[in-house]
């Protein structure tokens, strides 16, 4: 499984991010799509899941991830692929 960062920013003044997840198999990506109670959308054999964060909790909110953006991303990257992970232990 491979996670991305597709988009990140604000929308409909809601702070949000946007992960495209990869390499999933076809009931892997149903189960998650019907139990995420995040916004998901599914393209081929592509999961897009969309969070929305309060500003207090945006990860990309703070001076210093601005200027080491990359790092952030990938930081968020891995969480993302942790939870995703854990959340597939328990089909």
């Amino acid at each position: 499984m491979d996670v991305k960062i597709s988009d990140y920013g604000d929308a409909e003044g809601k702070k949000f991010i946007e992960y495209t997840i990869f390499g999933l198999s076809g009931e892997q990506i149903k189960y998650l799509d019907e139990n995420l109670t995040e916004s998901t959308f599914v393209k081929g054999n592509l999961l897009k899941i969309k969070m929305y964060f309060e500003d207090r909790l945006y990860p990309f909110q703070s001076e210093v991830s601005k200027i080491r953006l990359d790092d952030f991303i990938s930081r968020e990257e891995i969480e993302m692929n942790v939870f995703i992970s854990s959340f597939l232990d328990d089909m």
